[in-house]
């Protein structure tokens, strides 16, 4: 869209990295013609790791599933592998450019034990969920995700945005545009209100006790 125009206002919602990306010039001070809502938080990544190792102890290698042609992904990959050690846990990615290479690169981690899976929010990994989570249950990898959607169709546990709260909150920025304010003065807001979600008959299948301290916490439990 900034391509086609840098003087129509945009407002964006959901964009994992807009300042890594280059849409604008910081988060407090957008500068151009475009600003709007972060789904993640830089510490989020963290947060996955930490969620992994909660429902799953046992995890020793991580894969983090990413399109490399993405480059929302560089700041989040960079997180979890920086952090991985303090959790005693090995970092390996998995490219997830299509089905066949989500596939091929599964299937090869899995060949060794006591793997788990970080899953980036990325098109790609959107567009092949399905595949994704039937791999996960398949090769017996727990899996975290970041969004709910991911766990009503089968997935172990996510920890993400309130999607309709992002966009509700967009609304209002588009009103504010209408009324007169710039883009450039808007701050790019970070979510505010995050949701948890566990499976519990996939923990079942995967042979995971959940534990009672990560349940309280949950916004939904699917039994």
């Amino acid at each position: 869209m900034q391509q086609a125009t840098r003087t129509v206002p945009i407002v964006f919602v959901l964009l994992p990295d807009a300042v890594g990306t280059g849409i604008v010039d910081s988060l407090s001070r957008p500068g151009g013609n475009a600003t709007g809502f972060t789904s993640t938080e830089l510490d989020m990544p963290v947060k996955w790791m930490e969620l992994l190792k909660e429902i799953a102890p046992g995890v020793r290698r991580a894969a983090v599933l990413r399109d490399t042609a993405d480059p929302t992904t560089i700041g989040q990959f960079g997180a979890v592998k920086g952090v991985a050690p303090s959790f005693g846990v090995e970092i390996s990615p998995i490219g997830a450019g299509n089905a066949e290479e989500i596939e091929r690169g599964i299937a090869a981690f899995a060949r060794q034990p006591n793997g788990g899976l970080i899953v980036l929010p990325t098109p790609t990994t959107v567009i092949h969920r399905n595949l994704i989570i039937m791999l996960a249950a398949q090769h017996q990898l727990p899996a975290v995700y970041n969004s709910r959607y991911w766990i009503a169709e089968g997935g172990l546990v996510s920890y993400g945005p309130d999607v309709l709260d992002q966009y509700r909150r967009t609304a209002s920025y588009v009103d504010r545009i209408l009324k007169g304010e710039r883009p450039a003065d808007l701050p790019v807001q970070a979510p505010t209100k995050y949701e948890l979600a566990i499976n519990l008959k996939t923990a079942k299948a995967l042979g995971l006790t959940v534990p009672d301290s990560l349940l309280a916490r949950a916004d939904e439990v699917i039994e």
